[in-house]
């Protein structure tokens, strides 16, 4: 059995539009899938509220890429179904997926209540169905949920977050378990386009609590929140900048603790419109890592 770190490398891509729904887009993902393991890349996590259903093209066009859901949300699928979809994709393809859960916001979840009893309450029903706690990561931002992943867990993958939350983070998990933050990337050596750029893209966190919450928790203000956030906001959480920037903050990760980055390219795009996967974007990322 091969540790999951091993498993999942130091860099990880993470994209939505690996799980797009737009005939283009489904079409071509097979082949950047078995690009991306060629390129270098552990693992790839289906962004947004995925489900165990997207990993299966991806794990078939590969050989050794480990396929992660970040996140599959507590409050849209069911446990019962989630161990089923785990349990048949583990049978074919053992070791190959990994289940990250998390607690989402109560702004998009309808149901959204005590969100730590909900997740304690569904890691009990993946065990009970035969989930090992070995393929399942937290998507843990505040204390209580890292303690969880921790204790419940392979470890945590949390989104949207600096290098000095993951030093924390690992401070709370111990040396043992995973910890894959994610981090967003805009590949553009000009400041005031790449903050334009993360900006606008960084705005819909902004009305989100959690996360809120969790920049206070380290230091930031309100002020810092305004109008998609300050640059200081921006440059703690993106990398940008031209290649030997973007490696510098990618290490800064790293040297804070975590075992695998799990990398985001944002480019400006439009709302509403299927979103090309930006294959040119991760081939010169793969330059600048290797």
């Amino acid at each position: 059995m091969v540790a999951l770190q091993d498993a999942v490398g130091r860099y990880g891509i993470w994209s939505s539009e690996l799980r797009s729904e737009d005939p283009a887009v489904r079409a071509e993902i097979p082949e950047a899938a078995a690009e991306l393991e060629e390129l270098g890349f552990g693992a790839v996590w289906l962004g947004g509220s995925s489900g165990v259903q997207h990993a299966l093209p991806l794990i078939e066009a590969t050989s050794t890429l480990t396929v992660a859901t970040g996140i599959l949300s507590i409050w849209q699928y069911e446990a019962a179904d989630a161990a089923a979809r785990f349990k048949e994709l583990d049978s074919a393809h053992p070791e190959r997926f990994l289940l990250g859960i998390g607690a989402s916001h109560a702004q998009i979840a309808a149901q959204y209540r005590r969100p730590y009893s909900a997740m304690v309450a569904y890691l009990d029903a993946l065990s009970a169905s035969g989930v090992p706690a070995g393929r399942v990561v937290l998507a843990a931002l505040g204390p209580k949920m890292l303690e969880l992943a921790r204790d419940r867990a392979a470890g945590a993958h949390p989104y949207l977050v600096t290098p000095e939350h993951t030093a924390q983070a690992r401070e709370l998990l111990g040396p043992g378990p995973l910890l894959a933050p994610e981090l967003k990337v805009v590949l553009d050596a000009d400041a005031d386009t790449a903050r334009a750029t993360a900006r606008g893209y960084l705005a819909r966190y902004l009305t989100l609590p959690n996360y809120i919450n969790e920049f206070l928790r380290l230091g930031f203000t309100q002020d810092d929140f305004a109008g998609g956030g300050s640059d200081r906001l921006i440059d703690a959480v993106y990398a940008w900048g031209d290649d030997r920037s973007i490696r510098r903050r990618i290490d800064a990760f790293h040297a804070a603790g975590a075992d695998h980055v799990a990398l985001q390219i944002v480019n400006g795009g439009t709302p509403g419109v299927p979103a090309p996967l930006p294959r040119a974007q991760w081939r010169r990322l793969a330059e600048a890592l290797a």
